[in-house]
């Protein structure tokens, strides 16, 4: 890797920003992200170049044992949040805004937003919805804002599921999408939007999107990174599994136990005299 500038555009000695990821858009040059939920993981990415960690509050059902990410609270993410920006030195670091946590009002928003600013060195958030005006406020106090479309899990209820979006209604996302963009969004996810939809959102938005399970022309693509090492038992078909961890930790484990109780662990290379 060069020494003066990383594969993303940033400069090597400092933190991705936003303007990195526009300027890597004006040049057609596309980017990964991924969740991380803790400073392993955090450090691991980050060495291997991912320019944007995101702390999703996908971490409910993926590190805190929940059923999906409703339940997932500020306090819960903060910490997470924290040792994701501890464990990187040069990915932005996006926090997830959980359900609950600013949809009353812009005010609710930044105050929320702030406490991950302040209490776990956050450089952005991400938000789900048309949430127009809550990007304003934000943005206006300077912080910078993703934005997430098409399928939005903390509305899952409401939406009657895990369904793809925009089959019927493309036309409303990409006018939600326009609106986020002049409302001062540095980037949008879309989830779960079909690929002719998401290519035209992409086209028409000056800032990058990011897509999962969006098709091949969005800005940048983004996967939970259970689903990417293959750690989740069961992922969804917007997956795609670059390992099999969860083979490799479940044979590591029973070797462990085997050794144990067979009496080859420790040997005299873990004991001390």
């Amino acid at each position: 890797m060069s020494t003066s500038t990383t594969l993303y555009g940033g400069a090597a000695h400092r933190r991705v920003t936003i303007l990195d990821l526009r300027a890597a858009k004006e040049r057609g040059e596309k980017w990964a992200m991924l969740t991380s939920y803790e400073q392993m993981t955090a450090a691991i990415f980050d060495e291997a170049g991912i320019p944007v960690l995101l702390v999703g509050d996908s971490a409910g059902n993926n590190f805190l044992g929940e059923e999906n990410t409703i339940p997932v609270t500020v306090d819960e993410l903060i910490p997470l949040t924290r040792a994701v920006v501890r464990g990187s030195q040069r990915a932005l670091v996006v926090a997830d805004l959980p359900f609950g946590s600013y949809e009353s009002s812009p005010e609710q928003a930044l105050a929320t937003s702030t406490r991950f600013f302040k209490e776990a060195g956050a450089m952005a958030v991400k938000l789900e919805g048309a949430h127009v005006a809550t990007v304003e406020k934000l943005t206006a106090a300077g912080i910078p804002v993703m934005g997430h479309l098409g399928l939005t899990p903390q509305s899952l209820h409401q939406l009657g599921g895990y369904r793809v979006q925009g089959r019927t209604d493309g036309d409303a996302i990409l006018e939600a999408a326009l609106a986020l963009e002049k409302a001062g969004a540095f980037a949008i996810v879309l989830e779960l939007v079909p690929a002719d939809l998401a290519s035209r959102i992409s086209k028409a938005l000056t800032v990058p999107t990011i897509g999962i399970g969006a098709g091949s022309d969005c800005d940048a693509q983004v996967l939970v990174w259970t689903d990417m090492a293959g750690l989740t038992a069961n992922p969804p078909k917007l997956a795609k599994a670059y390992r099999n961890l969860r083979r490799e930790l479940l044979d590591a484990a029973q070797e462990f136990a085997v050794e144990v109780r067979n009496g080859k662990f420790p040997t005299e290379r873990e004991t001390f005299h």
